[in-house]
C-alpha cells in the first residue's frame, strides 16, 4: 500500500492538496499528516475531507522545521505504519487524479525491475494555479546518474513531491541533512536508486507550486541554498564516486567550483574544498582552480 505523508506547516493551498487527493480514482492509500507546530489551525479544513480519503493527523509541540526541514520529514515518515512505498507530498502541491491509480497499475513491472523509486511528470504552477512551465517529462526508465547529467544540461527539474520511494531503502538511507534540504531530496533518489533506474509514469502530473512562499521560490534564503549545493557536490565526489565514471565525476567537479565561486570567502569550502581535491589526487585541477580564483579576486 502506498503511504502519502505531508508535512505541514502553511495553510494557504493545503485544501487543494486535500482536494487532489480526494479527487484520486484510486483511493488505496493512508495519508499522514506531520503538523509543524504551524500557527495555523488546519482543523477545520481536514474535518471537510474526513471519510474522503483515510488519514491521520499528528501535531507536533516543537517546530523542527525551522531548524532543519529535513529532520521534520524524518520524524513524519515515522507515523507511517506498514505500507511499502511513500510519497512527501508539499503541503502547496497537488496531484493528478490519477497518479495513484496509475501507481497501482504499474506496480507489478516496477517491482519485477527492483525499482526502488518511481517519478511522475510534472508542471509548476503559480498561486492561483496557472501553469508557468511546460509539461516536464522523462524516460519511462532511466538511470538516476544520468538524470542529474541532464539536470545540468538545463533541460529539466526536480521536486520532492514527484518521487515515490520504496519505504524501507529510504529509512535506511536516509535524507541527508542539507540546510534547507537543498538538494537533499535529489540525493535520496540517488542514493535510494543505488543510482540505478527510476521508474517513470509520465501519464499523471504533479503540479508543483511556485508560490513565493516556499524554500524553492523564496530568494532571501540564497547563502544558505549556496552551502546547500556545495554541500550535495561535496558529498557525491566524496561519498559516490565508485558509482560515478570520470566524465560525470569532471561534470560535478565544474558545478563543485562554480558554487564555490559564488562564495569564495566561506573559510568551510575552502577547507573541505582542498581536502577533497587532495584526497582525490586532483593537484592540477586545483592549481587551475586557485588561478580562476586569483583571476575572479582581481576582475
Amino acid at each position: 500500500m502506498l503511504a502519502i505523508v505531508i508535512p505541514f506547516y502553511k495553510i494557504s493551498f493545503i485544501e487543494e492538496t486535500f482536494q487532489s487527493l480526494a479527487n484520486q480514482t484510486n483511493k488505496n492509500f493512508k495519508v499522514y499528516i506531520g503538523d509543524d507546530a504551524s500557527p495555523e489551525d488546519v482543523s477545520v479544513i481536514l474535518a471537510k475531507y474526513r471519510g474522503f480519503f483515510d488519514f491521520n493527523y499528528f501535531r507536533f509541540s516543537e517546530n523542527l522545521g525551522g531548524k532543519s526541514l529535513v529532520q521534520q520529514w524524518e520524524r513524519c515518515i515515522e507515523l507511517v505504519k506498514d505500507e511499502k512505498w511513500l510519497m512527501i507530498l508539499g503541503d502547496d502541491d497537488v496531484l493528478d487524479e490519477n497518479c495513484v491509480e496509475l501507481f497501482y497499475n504499474n506496480l507489478s513491472e516496477i517491482e519485477e525491475g527492483n525499482i526502488n523509486v518511481v517519478r511522475y511528470s510534472t508542471v509548476v504552477i503559480d498561486k492561483s494555479r496557472n501553469e508557468i512551465s511546460k509539461i516536464h517529462i522523462h524516460p519511462k526508465f532511466e538511470l538516476s546518474i544520468d538524470f542529474l547529467m541532464r539536470k545540468f544540461q538545463g533541460g529539466t527539474r526536480s521536486s520532492l513531491s514527484e518521487y515515490i520511494f520504496k519505504l524501507e531503502d529510504l529509512k535506511r538511507i536516509k535524507f541527508k541533512d542539507i540546510p534547507l534540504a537543498w538538494y537533499s531530496d535529489l540525493l535520496a533518489v540517488l542514493e535510494v536508486s543505488n543510482f540505478s533506474t527510476i521508474f517513470t509514469i509520465n501519464d499523471a502530473k504533479v503540479y508543483f507550486r511556485w508560490s513565493g512562499e516556499n524554500i524553492t521560490s523564496k530568494t532571501d534564503n540564497m547563502v544558505l541554498k549556496n552551502i546547500g549545493t556545495f554541500q550535495f557536490y561535496y558529498y557525491l565526489v566524496n561519498n559516490c564516486s565508485q558509482f560515478i565514471s570520470q566524465y560525470q565525476e569532471s561534470r560535478i567537479l565544474d558545478h563543485l567550483e562554480k558554487t564555490f565561486l559564488d562564495n569564495k570567502r566561506n573559510k568551510t569550502f575552502w577547507k573541505n574544498f582542498t581536502k577533497l581535491y587532495f584526497k582525490r589526487g586532483l593537484f592540477s585541477r586545483y592549481g587551475k582552480f586557485i588561478i580562476k580564483v586569483i583571476k575572479s579576486v582581481i576582475k
